[in-house]
């Protein structure tokens, strides 16, 4: 079990079992110990849809029970919804989810009362599971039975987004949408009709299906442009597991990356600060009125550099990652509708942001995405690749220019580098490759930056040959 960019991971199998009630159980303590919650507290707890979430969310509940906590269940309700619904309510909250990562693999994110755990909070959780662990903690099934929430939560996040836009904003779309078995799929459905649109689901499924917004599959890319032939659709939009990251895709079925959401979004609310991770694209500080913050990745940290903001004195100040997710440090007022903050990661704004764009211009998103003249980017990831190669291979390019010169002798020649999160090098061409291993899961992640389509898939394409070389070489 470790803490990643977001939340806590681990296998099924073990989450199953004690370690979920070992970590809650920690975290339930911190929570008692700092005095941000008494005995008697609620604590609202919610699920995606893989197979392992009801245990382990009933391991959660009953922990929680036995330090004297009330229980809400919120059922498998999106992650922004659940957090949405517990700060209302200043209660704290856990989701039972591993987002996009594979079905053998699931995770727990933990809120304290006023939001998303930090990096501070993830070192004490892990301290005092660690504590318990060599106390010898064991764990006892108690089938607490908690109070149904469901509904409640849904229907918060529901009126949040119902007044974003204008009544019949996106009349005249024909809009599908990939159901698979992200928990937002209803809710997006049902909200995208609330505009107006003719809504297509398509691609529902019993079994969990990890889609990952930031490395579409081509697998996926695949079922998108043949529904959208199809269907002759004017877009199509989906989530990841826990309806944090938003997938949209244009009227062709290829996907739109999720800094440009962040960025369509960040100018739809009139944001005049914006935190977004090194990752994003090296074009957005050109692309709106605003500044720009550039932190390492994870939502941790993005909400950090929300937090400096507004202590410097920042107004209007949102974040998105390159996942696409938006968090809102503080309120904002759109189309005459007060968005409350909801500084944790949500797919639904950014997602109603940029069909609304698509919808007022009376362009597709095809050409919405070129007006924006960013730099072409890919992303991709090499799976099941080791913890320890990766810290090794790290270790390798960070050691001196004669091992990074090496490295890179088929991709180009260094002109730059950036060690905020991974190894950022900008070629002396401009052109752009980011090694960085996952904070979730065993893969190492590879971003590029091009000056066409072609150009970075060229680059993507040789920069994972090279680490998969270096890995077998080593």
């Amino acid at each position: 079990m470790k803490f990643g960019t977001s939340g806590l991971r681990g296998l099924s199998v073990d989450l199953k079992g004690r370690a979920s009630a070992l970590y809650v159980t920690a975290f339930g303590r911190y929570l008692l110990d700092s005095g941000m919650v008494r005995q008697g507290d609620a604590i609202l707890i919610g699920q995606d849809f893989r197979d392992s979430s009801p245990e382990i969310a009933a391991n959660c509940a009953d922990a929680l029970a036995g330090l004297g906590f009330e229980i809400r269940d919120c059922g498998r309700v999106p992650t922004p919804a659940l957090a949405l619904n517990a700060l209302q309510e200043k209660a704290a909250c856990l989701m039972v989810t591993g987002s996009h990562i594979p079905a053998d693999r699931n995770g727990i994110k933990f809120y304290r009362p006023d939001g998303e755990i930090d990096k501070a909070d993830e070192a004490a959780i892990t301290a005092a599971a660690t504590e318990l662990d060599i106390a010898g903690f064991t764990f006892e099934t108690r089938h607490t039975g908690p109070k149904n929430q469901s509904g409640e939560c849904l229907a918060v996040f529901r009126d949040r987004n119902a007044g974003l836009l204008p009544a019949h904003a996106l009349a005249g779309l024909k809009i599908g949408v990939y159901q698979h078995s992200t928990v937002a799929r209803d809710l997006l459905v049902d909200l995208l009709e609330h505009f107006g649109a003719k809504v297509v689901p398509f691609g529902r499924s019993e079994t969990f299906v990890p889609v990952d917004t930031e490395a579409v599959s081509d697998e996926t890319i695949l079922k998108l442009k043949d529904v959208a032939r199809q269907h002759n659709l004017d877009a199509l939009v989906s989530a990841d597991g826990d309806g944090d990251r938003p997938l949209v895709a244009d009227e062709t079925g290829m996907p739109l990356r999720g800094d440009l959401l962040g960025l369509i979004t960040a100018n739809f609310l009139g944001a005049e600060t914006v935190v977004t991770p090194v990752t994003s694209n090296s074009g957005i500080e050109a692309a709106g009125h605003f500044s720009v913050i550039r932190t390492r990745v994870g939502s941790p940290f993005v909400i950090s550099g929300m937090q400096d903001a507004l202590a410097a004195g920042g107004v209007h100040v949102a974040g998105f990652e390159a996942n696409g997710g938006v968090l809102i440090a503080n309120d904002f007022n759109v189309n005459d509708h007060m968005l409350r903050a909801l500084p944790t990661r949500d797919c639904f704004v950014p997602i109603l942001a940029t069909l609304s764009l698509a919808a007022s211009r009376r362009q597709s998103l095809s050409v919405i995405a070129a007006s924006h003249h960013l730099p072409f980017a890919a992303a991709d990831r090499l799976e099941n690749f080791p913890v320890e190669t990766s810290a090794r291979l790290m270790a390798y390019l960070r050691s001196g220019s004669a091992s990074l010169t090496a490295f890179l002798q088929p991709i180009g020649e260094v002109g730059s580098l950036s060690d905020i999160d991974g190894l950022r090098v900008t070629l002396t061409d401009r052109r752009i490759t980011h090694f960085r291993p996952s904070g979730n899961a065993p893969e190492m992640r590879c971003y590029v930056e091009a000056e066409s389509p072609a150009a970075a898939a060229a680059l993507l394409q040789t920069s994972l040959e090279r680490i998969r070389w270096w890995a077998k070489a080593n």
